[in-house]
This record gives structure tokens, C-alpha cells and sequence, in this order.
């Protein structure tokens, strides 16, 4: 058993203290992983981890994969993440990639991050003459028909997407296309991780196609995706993912 010394006071809300070393803990895996890892390698009783694991899935932070018998991180999670980058770093670090990407391509360009079964869009840069888009900043959407979101949850470990993306009543629709149960998002998100890059064909808005990167931070966990977002369908999606890809490289290497 590896245990991780503890060499700080001892805390003096035990529960609290437990509740969010756990959840630093199952941030920092590369999927989901079983109780008895968490106990062995935090130190904590057993119980006390499956009583404080039940009490956290009840308000979303984790969820239990019982095929497995793993716990991951749930939709309450990714809000507070969603949350800590609406209040600014990633926006501020992200906003001159993305508006010199949209000068680069001549076309929109934007930044999103995930909440939940959502994006978020945190930056947001129109090319000139290019027509309005729905991604204004803080504008959600289904991260399933966004190229934003598909890049993040093609980044996630699979099990996580499972937990996300249980059955087909979690889909929404926009434009009567995309994918509307989990098959058939697991071939869009195998395809994404072929070819590093993510792309959506007016399932967001009708005769719009986006292309989108993930950012992933340090772990390799996807911290947010830059994509473009052009009319029409004369435009080769490969050529300018190829110029997306620098732009979320380069945010990852600032977020450290």
C-alpha cells in the first residue's frame, strides 16, 4: 500500500478535508478508478471513502460506474472548472491566440470550456465580414454537436464519457443532426482522436462547419478547445485544423 504522508496540521473539519483531497485525487487520474485506490492511496478508512463518495455522487461531483465498480468525476465537477476559467485566466490567456487565429484563417475563431454535458464559450473573435455566430461568450451549448466540445470529450478517458453520456435521453438536438446516442457519439470522438482535431457540419447552426483542438493542461486532462468556425463547404476542414492546433498548443504551454 502507498500511502501519501500527511504533513499538515491535522484539519480540523476531518470530512471536509477528506472530501477534497478525494476529489484533487480522482482530478489528477486518467479515468476512473476503483475505492479501494482512492483509501490506499489517500490513507483514509475504507468506510469513511465509499460513505463520502455516496454523499458526493447524491450532488454530482462524482459518479459510480457500477460495471466497473469505479468512481470518476461528474458534471459537478467540470462546473466548478468551468467556473474557476469563466473567471478569467484562460480567457485572458487565450483571447490573443484566438484573435490572432481569426486574423491567421479570415475566419471566426473561439474558445470554450466544458460544464458539464455543455461548452462554454469564454472568447470570442468574428473575422471581418464573416456573419454572426451563436457562440457568443457565455453562451452554452451540447459540447456533443460543438467541434469544441467533441475535441475535450475525445480527450476524456472513455469511461468518462460513458458517465456523461449514459443513454440516448441525455442528447439534444439543434438542427435534427449529430449523433443521438452514445454509439454513435463513440464513432465521432474515435474519429477525433484519429486525426487530432474535431469537426461539426450545421449541427450547431445549419450551412456552418467548425473545426476544434483540445487544450490539455499539464496531466493531459482538457482544460478547454479552440476551434474556427466558417460558412459553406468549399473550405478543406484538415487545412485548417492545421492552423488551430498551433494556437491551442500554445495556450496549454501558457496554462503550464
Amino acid at each position: 500500500m502507498s500511502v501519501i504522508p500527511d504533513t499538515q496540521p491535522a484539519p480540523q473539519v476531518p470530512a471536509a478535508d477528506q472530501t477534497l483531497r478525494i476529489l484533487a485525487f480522482l482530478s489528477r487520474q486518467r479515468g476512473p478508478v476503483a475505492a479501494r485506490t482512492i483509501a490506499d492511496q489517500l490513507g483514509i478508512p475504507r468506510s469513511s471513502v465509499y460513505h463520502l463518495l455516496h454523499a458526493m455522487a447524491a450532488h454530482g461531483f462524482v459518479v459510480h460506474l457500477e460495471a466497473e465498480r469505479r468512481w470518476g468525476l461528474g458534471t459537478a465537477a467540470f462546473e466548478l472548472a468551468g467556473g474557476y476559467a469563466r473567471q478569467q485566466p484562460l480567457a485572458r490567456l487565450g483571447r490573443p491566440l484566438v484573435a490572432s487565429l481569426a486574423d491567421r484563417t479570415g475566419e471566426s475563431a473561439h474558445l470554450a470550456v466544458m460544464s458539464g454535458r455543455d461548452v462554454v464559450y469564454i472568447v470570442e473573435e468574428r473575422a471581418p465580414r464573416r456573419p454572426a455566430l451563436v457562440t457568443d461568450v457565455g453562451v452554452r451549448l451540447p459540447a456533443h454537436l460543438t467541434a469544441t466540445g467533441r475535441a475535450m470529450l475525445a480527450a476524456l478517458p472513455r469511461e468518462q464519457v460513458r458517465a456523461l453520456y449514459p443513454d440516448a435521453a441525455v442528447f439534444a438536438d439543434r438542427t435534427g443532426q449529430g449523433p443521438q446516442n452514445p454509439s454513435a457519439l463513440r464513432a465521432i470522438l474515435r474519429e477525433a482522436r484519429t486525426t487530432g482535431y474535431a469537426t461539426e457540419d450545421g449541427e450547431v447552426t445549419l450551412g456552418f462547419r467548425s473545426v476544434g483542438v483540445a487544450v490539455r493542461d499539464h496531466a493531459g486532462w482538457p482544460v478547454a478547445a479552440v476551434a474556427v468556425t466558417w460558412q459553406g463547404g468549399e473550405v478543406d476542414p484538415a487545412r485548417l485544423a492545421a492552423a488551430v492546433a498551433p494556437a491551442a498548443a500554445e495556450l496549454a504551454r501558457r496554462i503550464g
